[in-house]
Order: C-alpha cells, then sequence, then structure tokens
C-alpha cells in the first residue's frame, strides 16, 4: 500500500518478503480485495444512513453521526473510497462523500472524509471514526444533532438551536426569497437552505476556517459559481455571535444579501469582481427600505465628509475579511453605490442585465468594460467619475 516512509531501492522487496500480511505492499490482488470489501462495507453504511436503519448502521461499526442525522431529509448518500492505508488490522481510508438534500440540492454534494477502520478476528472490517478529511469543513451534523425547520421558501437546519430559533430563521427566509424575485426575477430555484451553527466557531469549522476570519461577518454562502442548474444548492451559513446583534431590519437585510447570492449565482463567474457581486446583493437587501444613504452607507459617509471620496471603485481584495472593519465596510458600502446609481441612472432591468452580462465572460480582463459599453453605453472611466460625483452628492 502506498504510505509513509518509503523504503528506497532494492530494500523494498526485501521488506514485502518479511511483512505477514502482503496488503501493505500495496497494489496486488489481497489489497484490492481488501479495498473492495471497505467499499462494500461503506456501501452497506450509507444504505442505513439513507434508510434509517440504526441497527444496520450499527452493524457496520460506530454509530456516532447516525442520530445527529435523523431530521435531515436525504436524498443521497453514498461513499467513495479513494485510498486505502492498511497496517494489519487497522487502515485509514479516504472516501468521497456525496450527498443530497431532497427538494433542494439537484447535484450531490461531495465532501472529503476520512475513516478509521479496524477488523476483528473474523476477518470483518468495522468503522471506528468517520470525520472531515483535513482539508475539508466539516459538515452540520458533525458538530451535533441537527434540527430541521421548513419553510415556505427553504429549509433551515440548526445546532444547538431551538425550533422556535429556527422558525425566526424561516421566516426570513420567507420573506428574503420573494423580495429576490421581484429585484432579480424568476429564474433561479426561489428556494434557500439556512444552517445555523452553536457558534462563530461552529461556523468556521463548516467553512474550514479560523474563526478570526469571520468575526463579524453575521452571514455568508457557500456554493459553485457559473456551474449551471445542476449545481447544488447553496448554503447560507450564519454565524449566530453576530447574527444576534442585529435588529429586525438587519436580519432581514442580512438574509436577503444571502438568498440574492443563491439567486445569481449560475451567473456569478471569474469575471464577475466582488464590488459587482456584493454590491448588487447589498442593493437588494436594501432596496426598498426607505433609509437615506448616509444611514446605508455609514462609513463611506464619514470618509466622504472628511473629504475622501474613493479614487475608484474597491478591488477584491478590499473585500478580505483581514480585521480592518472599516476598510471591509467602506468596500460594501461603494459596491452598493455603485449598483444603486446603474439602477437610479438606467433602470433596475439594466442593473440585472449588466450583471448578467459581466458574468457571461470567461475572464476577468475587458468583462466590465464590454458590458458596460453594451448595456449601459458608457465606459469603465466615464462610470467612474459618475460614481464619485454620485458619492460625493448623496453622502456628503
Amino acid at each position: 500500500m502506498a504510505g509513509r516512509g518509503r523504503v528506497p531501492g532494492a530494500s523494498v522487496a526485501a521488506l514485502c518478503l518479511l511483512l505477514v500480511s502482503p496488503v501493505a505492499c500495496g497494489g496486488g490482488p489481497v489489497a484490492d480485495g481488501t479495498r473492495a470489501e471497505v467499499q462494500a462495507l461503506l456501501d452497506r453504511r450509507a444504505a442505513a444512513v439513507l434508510g434509517r436503519d440504526a441497527a444496520g448502521h450499527a452493524r457496520t461499526g460506530a454509530r456516532a453521526g447516525f442520530d445527529h442525522l435523523r431530521a435531515v431529509p436525504l436524498a443521497h448518500w453514498s461513499y467513495r473510497v479513494t485510498a486505502l492505508d492498511r497496517t494489519g488490522d487497522t487502515a485509514t481510508v479516504s472516501a468521497d462523500l456525496r450527498y443530497r438534500v431532497e427538494g433542494h440540492d439537484r447535484s450531490p454534494v461531495t465532501t472529503a472524509r476520512t475513516l478509521r477502520l479496524s477488523r476483528d478476528a473474523d476477518g470483518r472490517w468495522s468503522v471506528a471514526s468517520d470525520r472531515p478529511a483535513r482539508t475539508s469543513g466539516q459538515q452540520l451534523w458533525d458538530q451535533g444533532p441537527v434540527r430541521v425547520v421548513r419553510g415556505e421558501r427553504g429549509l433551515v437546519l440548526g445546532v444547538g438551536r431551538t425550533d422556535a430559533e429556527l422558525r425566526d430563521y424561516a421566516g426570513l427566509a420567507d420573506r428574503a426569497v420573494p423580495a429576490v424575485s421581484d429585484a432579480w426575477g424568476p429564474d433561479w430555484p426561489r428556494s434557500v437552505v439556512v444552517l445555523v451553527p452553536r457558534s462563530l466557531e461552529g461556523m468556521a469549522g463548516l467553512l474550514g476556517s479560523p474563526a478570526s476570519s469571520y468575526r463579524g461577518i453575521a452571514a455568508v454562502t457557500t456554493g459553485e459559481t457559473g456551474t449551471g442548474p445542476r449545481a447544488p444548492a447553496d448554503r447560507i451559513i450564519v454565524n449566530p455571535d453576530a447574527f444576534g446583534l442585529l435588529g429586525d431590519s438587519g436580519r432581514q437585510v442580512v438574509l436577503t444579501h444571502e438568498a440574492t447570492h443563491v439567486a445569481t449565482r449560475a451567473h456569478t463567474s471569474a469575471a464577475t469582481p466582488l464590488w459587482l457581486s456584493e454590491g448588487f446583493a447589498d442593493w437588494v437587501g436594501h432596496r426598498g427600505g426607505g433609509h437615506a444613504p448616509a444611514e446605508t452607507a455609514p462609513e463611506l459617509a464619514h470618509a466622504v465628509s472628511r473629504g475622501e471620496v474613493p479614487a475608484a471603485l474597491p478591488a477584491d481584495e478590499d473585500f478580505g475579511f483581514s480585521g480592518d472593519a472599516g476598510r471591509l465596510a467602506r468596500a460594501y458600502e461603494s459596491g452598493w453605490t455603485a449598483c444603486r446609481l446603474i439602477a437610479e441612472r438606467w433602470g433596475e432591468e439594466r442593473l440585472g442585465a449588466f450583471y448578467r452580462a459581466v458574468g457571461a465572460h470567461r475572464q476577468r480582463e475587458g468583462a466590465v468594460e464590454d458590458a458596460m459599453d453594451r448595456v449601459l453605453g458608457t465606459t469603465v472611466e466615464e462610470f467612474t467619475a459618475r460614481w464619485r460625483d454620485y458619492v460625493r452628492d448623496r453622502l456628503g
């Protein structure tokens, strides 16, 4: 078996001859047989998860995780072994877990897992543990028993949350979805999946990043950009620590913003700058809110009051969660004012058309320039000058 500490040269053959179990040499029929046995074991384990068969699951090994999944509506669950490292009666297995949430995922979500296995005296393999691979984020059920609440427009899954709390999130989602459709149009699934972990640390675990990266961020949306209608459903992942500090209107803005990312995902690509994708989501989130521009963009308004009108639209790096909250806020507010300018000057339909036109390009270079020319009849230089005047007039 491929693995640790390869022995150079002819010593490999000598080592293999001395081993009791030829499986450790890897690559031969015995190793292939072990892999087939393990795959069959994981197939039985997957069938037990999908069939809610507690006894069948227990026969495949550790029960950990099975009860956490009971409430999750699954349409598919399977493992595919990608690597196997065996030492005697123990093995470490790398596998791709593929699952689909019923009614939401049009294609399976794929995530890498690491499973520890052991073999009993009768030669039967069983699962001792099943955890996220080192390079993968957790799934919600890795953090505890999952509660599920269905809304009219989505599904809310939470750990360490009461049903009443999850119903509040479902209500926000039910209001967000039609608001997004009104601004963007009906050509999206018009439903969302919201994950509510126990804490900021739980959010970070789902994203596979340090908690410090998301402190102060109320929610993020994960998904595959530009993959078309067969992509799995996006996940809106909430930071309950930051979300809980918001008022009712702020919470609604956040959920509507994130639902906008779900709606626009198929038309967002590597060509789409963050000032447009985040600015458009903020524009939808605040659309019809009735707040004065300076209330919606306080950090940018403060900068303008000091005579610091931005020279250009924000770059992608300005949206990094670097710990500079003021810089991050000004980046979002700059994107929002740019999209608001387009909606006011050229109309809301043109704003949506501009977004789609930018995302239709395969690469960043020239995408915004071409879309501004074809959809808005202007240049980036002219638009930037108009935007700077707009910011100065509205926020000054």
